[in-house]
């Protein structure tokens, strides 16, 4: 029996070796541009997240992975994001919620709820595909590239719409990390009310960052702590979805028996427990934060993996409609921040 199971061990290895191989490679190239900008620009411009994406959908274009290479890029794209999703939940202390404050409690639930809402309801009267615009949306909502990545599987997404999702989003918020502090003499915002509008908007936690330290250390550290509230609602988003598009999974499995994997993917309950775990002290921070940079790298891994499968065409067909999509999300997220830190009193006092 031994014997056997390291022979199956083996043949996977052998099977999946030369893919993991090829997406490991740019996975690295990308690591590499995104430390190049991190020492020009003091943070990298393009996550390698998103550049892995890149690239890989560049080298797709010019060239097709034969069957050698199939069954690799297909485990990264899919088993090696699953498995990032469960450790980034093991980085999760669910206790910053109660430190954030009601008042920022209440923004950051109905900033997230409304964005996906709006969000998903934009995407489809531009014309793109639910999913797609489901993705979009939560993207935009949560936390970005790790939403979207962590949404994907969950609701049986397509690649081409997991690559236009990502990669549009990421370019697009740039602007917005350039552009948002104009909003400080725009409207007379306070460093820490710029810091809650910067955490309520900006899609994710290194471009929170960039956007807010600059202006002061206050605007920073509020940022920071709004965006990772937003963060925490990850788990129970995909979980509300992964409940939603049940009948899609049970239908594409087959059987009618109960199983906690028709109603949650076991990656979902696995990020709700190592962030349970995380809370309640069993995963040190230490570890945590071990958990956190394994999974970043798995994730980036995971993104030149599916970039690899991509067709470019085929994302760029729906690129002008999810652009448009983003920008209209971006702009209302702006203007609900600002009409939340008026109306709920954020300054800080």
């Amino acid at each position: 029996m031994v014997n056997a199971g390291l022979g199956r061990m083996t043949g996977w290895a052998v099977a999946t070796g030369p893919g993991l191989g090829v997406a490991a490679a740019v996975a690295v190239a990308a690591s590499v541009v995104g430390s190049v900008e991190a020492a020009v620009f003091g943070y990298a411009v393009v996550e390698p997240l998103v550049l892995a994406l890149l690239l890989g959908m560049t080298l797709r274009s010019v060239w097709v992975p034969g069957a050698i290479v199939a069954p690799g890029l297909v485990f990264a794209a899919k088993g090696l994001l699953e498995a990032a999703i469960v450790l980034l939940g093991a980085s999760l202390d669910l206790a910053t919620i109660a430190e954030a404050g009601g008042a920022l409690i209440v923004a950051v639930v109905v900033s997230v709820g409304t964005a996906i809402g709006f969000g998903a309801w934009l995407g489809r009267r531009a014309g793109l595909g639910p999913k797609l615009a489901l993705l979009v949306a939560v993207g935009n909502a949560i936390c970005g590239n790790s939403a979207i990545a962590a949404l994907a599987p969950t609701i049986r997404a397509k690649k081409q719409d997991v690559a236009s999702a990502i990669a549009l989003t990421a370019v697009l918020v740039v602007g917005v990390v350039l552009l948002l502090p104009l909003a400080i003499p725009l409207f007379g915002l306070s460093d820490y009310q710029y810091g809650v509008l910067a955490g309520l908007t900006v899609y994710a936690v290194p471009q929170v960052l960039a956007a807010t330290f600059p202006v002061s250390a206050e605007s920073g550290q509020i940022g920071t702590l709004v965006k990772l509230t937003r963060v925490l609602l990850l788990g129970p988003t995909v979980a509300l979805f992964a409940l939603l598009y049940r009948r899609e999974r049970q239908a594409e499995r087959g059987g009618t028996g109960f199983s906690l994997a028709r109603f949650l993917p076991w990656f979902v309950v696995g990020f709700l427990l190592a962030a349970l775990l995380r809370t309640g002290g069993a995963i040190p921070v230490s570890l945590g934060t071990g958990a956190k940079d394994l999974s970043r790298l798995l994730t980036v891994v995971a993104m030149a993996g599916l970039g690899l499968g991509v067709d470019v065409r085929s994302v760029r067909t729906a690129g002008p409609r999810v652009a448009a999509v983003v920008v209209g999300l971006l702009a209302a997220l702006v203007a609900l921040g600002l009409a939340l830190i008026a109306g709920l009193g954020l300054d800080g006092t």
